[in-house]
């Protein structure tokens, strides 16, 4: 999702992967039918002799973006023992090794090589930030491993070792666009965490708004993690801007809103939307800071779905019944099914033969069907804005009419013709 502080972390990540490389175990995975091989140079660790059948989960379980993160983490568990419950994959049982990606790029990329190389996993799901995809993508690419990667991100993006279950930009950015622009939207603040996703999403907008005639009056970013945002909040409050766009992530948002609200600004005289805050974040920013504030994703809990009532029911079960679900979550816990159902349409682990049989997969998601398009690993799906009520849960103020197939690379917009260069 980011260009920011981490951009200059980012600059020995080639060498690592490639240090990573050639350490690692190579690249193809052996059928189901096949005994299980060992690490060596050009073939992969993973085994399929068994019962069982290693995925990895890597998600930041400490830092800054802990407070997202770790709820990802307990989806993937549900999903991976719903999965056992019923008989694991091609008769496999789902053995998860878990690590901890610590908020910090370089950590990822590390950890994804550990899973690959050392734990012979064969699939990893996880990261949230794009600076941890970015991060991890040379090291999957490099070793033929897949990624599930369950966060809706700015797109331009688009690898055959990661497969995005959630939204690119055509499916959360451009469809809040369209909903404040007929809302009579005329200018826009924003503001963001400094890395990659706020940097691209808000060159994204500034495309949008010079097509659509919306007034940009400000743009502001802040390193993630920081807590100070009196000079931003200041500078909002004396734009007189129609609405505000929020890219920040993580905890940033609990300051940011408090000292918004701290200048007098509210959803009536200044609304927000936000495309990283939901549900699970809503109690640490604060209800009484957020209240009526917008946000987009392609999912809430407050979905009327058997799916989703089957989801949440299951999710409240397992880690109580004050817990909440999110978009997040939700695309993770969809990740893992979809992997599954890959695996068995190809009738094999291994990553080639999954990589082919993706196309047209489908699942019965708790935000509705979605399915694989194997041209650029996205899925389609359902477009939502939506509405924090009293509650802290989000109610659907605008859905999309129907799925929208992904565009990760705006071909199909004429204002962005040139933002992929």
């Amino acid at each position: 999702m980011r260009v920011s502080v981490y951009k200059r972390a980012f600059l020995p990540l080639a060498a690592a992967a490639m240090a990573t490389v050639l350490a690692g175990c190579g690249s193809q995975i052996a059928d189901p039918a096949s005994a299980g091989s060992t690490a060596s140079s050009g073939t992969s660790c993973v085994d399929t002799s068994g019962s069982s059948i290693k995925v990895g989960f890597i998600n930041s379980l400490s830092g800054t973006m802990a407070i997202s993160e770790s709820t990802v983490f307990d989806s993937l568990t549900l999903a991976a023992e719903e999965i056992n419950a019923s008989g694991g994959v091609l008769g496999k049982q789902l053995q998860v090794v878990s690590e901890d990606g610590a908020s910090e790029p370089t950590k990822f990329a590390e950890r994804a090589g550990k899973l690959i190389q050392q734990d012979c996993t064969a699939a990893v799901f996880g990261g949230w930030t794009s600076s941890s995809r970015k991060a991890m993508l040379p090291v999957f690419e490099a070793n033929d491993a897949l990624l599930f990667y369950p966060v809706q991100y700015e797109g331009l993006e688009s690898s055959k070792n990661i497969f995005y279950t959630g939204a690119t930009t055509n499916q959360q950015i451009i469809p809040a666009l369209d909903y404040l622009a007929e809302q009579g939207t005329k200018s826009l603040f924003l503001v963001g965490s400094d890395y990659v996703f706020p940097r691209t999403a808000n060159k994204i907008i500034q495309a949008y708004a010079a097509a659509k005639g919306i007034e940009i009056l400000g743009e502001e970013y802040t390193p993630l993690g920081s807590t100070e945002f009196s000079t931003i909040v200041n500078k909002v409050r004396d734009s007189k801007a129609d609405a505000v766009f929020n890219t920040l992530n993580g905890d940033s948002n609990v300051a940011f809103f408090r000292q918004y609200k701290s200048v007098g600004l509210t959803a009536d005289t200044m609304p927000v939307v936000s495309v990283s805050i939901a549900e699970e974040e809503v109690p640490g920013v604060g209800l009484d800071n957020v209240e009526g504030q917008l946000t987009a994703w392609d999912y809430y809990q407050t979905l009327d779905t058997p799916a989703n009532t089957k989801f949440v029911a299951a999710f409240k079960e397992k880690f109580g019944a004050e817990r909440v679900t999110s978009d997040p979550m939700e695309a993770a816990y969809t990740s893992l099914y979809l992997w599954k159902a890959m695996v068995e349409k190809a009738g094999s682990f291994d990553v080639d033969k999954v990589q082919t049989a993706a196309d047209g997969v489908t699942f019965e998601a708790p935000e509705g069907l979605v399915t694989v398009n194997g041209e650029n690993n996205h899925i389609t799906k359902t477009p939502r804005i939506g509405k924090i009520n009293s509650e802290g849960l989000i109610d659907t103020v605008w859905s999309s009419p129907e799925a929208v197939e992904p565009d990760p690379f705006l071909k199909t917009y004429d204002w962005a013709k040139d933002l992929a260069k």
